[in-house]
């Protein structure tokens, strides 16, 4: 009996509790995201995560892996990726190289190496010493995709490109960003192109610094590209979540084959003397 009366004697209380819990609550209305601030920000002067290319074969596996296959890609490219004779280390530099040959039904091979899984960053100063293959048809690029995609897939979760190029355009060297408010598929892709014709016959040093605030593209220490942060959300900005790196030539496709393809060109090289990523200081 002296349980019971100390029930009774507390449910007026659990009742009020539950009143007290179940009331409806007005929500204060959420305020849009502010834009970040520009902070200058500066990046470590060691490498976090960098590849030198002084060994021999295929590219370093902790370091790298690869795309495989004959897809189209998404762009109605004509090669097919493979993983085990389109890249390897030579003479200092990573080698991606793309032939003439078939393979599973495509005219050309070549190869997509990616860092995903063993080389993610979120931030930072990302820096590829780089010579460009040359020939129409060709269409080289060291860019970044997200690793985890959990704004959903392309461009939700955005695309960084560092470098683009196509050999009908020799001269010109292309950066862009893709999120879902900003790509080409609807024509409000954000992107500039700098002026390099040396760029298939010397190396130069293609760089970005990626901060919360702002994406910039620079050829050999020289900005010509800025994509801010509005703070508006993902569609325009999916830039806070971990990217990895991809380097490829790519053949035909939507943009690099809108002259065809030179196949007196062949073989190609995407050459690749070091690959140094830089943390950002806080």
């Amino acid at each position: 009996m002296q349980n019971s009366f100390k029930m009774f004697s507390i449910l007026p209380l659990l009742c009020a509790a539950l009143f007290a819990c179940t009331e409806k609550k007005e929500i204060p209305p959420v305020s849009p995201a502010e834009p970040p601030i520009d902070k200058n920000w500066s990046f470590e002067t060691v490498p976090m995560w960098e590849d030198n290319f002084n060994g021999s074969g295929l590219p370093d596996g902790t370091k790298w892996g690869y795309d495989v296959g004959g897809s189209g890609w998404g762009n109605n490219e004509l090669q097919f990726y493979t993983n085990n004779g389109n890249a390897r280390q030579e003479n200092g530099s990573l080698i991606i190289e793309a032939k003439r040959e078939n393979n599973a039904g495509r005219e050309y091979t070549s190869a997509r190496v990616v860092s995903k899984g063993k080389g993610d960053f979120l931030y930072g100063r990302i820096e590829v010493r780089a010579k460009l293959p040359r020939g129409r048809g060709t269409w080289p690029a060291i860019w970044m995709l997200s690793t985890d995609g959990q704004y959903g897939g392309w461009p939700a979760s955005g695309e960084i490109d560092i470098m683009e190029h196509v050999g009908y355009d020799p001269t010109k060297v292309h950066s862009s960003v893709h999120t879902t408010a900003f790509n080409h598929t609807r024509n409000t892709q954000k992107s500039a192109f700098k002026m390099v014709p040396t760029a298939m016959d010397a190396f130069h040093i293609y760089r970005v610094d990626w901060t919360p605030y702002s994406i910039k593209s620079f050829i050999d220490g020289e900005q010509y590209f800025e994509f801010v942060n509005q703070g508006t959300g993902f569609t325009v900005w999916p830039f806070d979540k971990a990217q990895h790196l991809l380097l490829n030539i790519a053949v035909g496709g939507n943009w690099g084959g809108v002259q065809g393809v030179d196949n007196t060109i062949f073989p190609v090289k995407l050459e690749i003397d070091y690959v140094k990523v830089y943390k950002l200081i806080p």
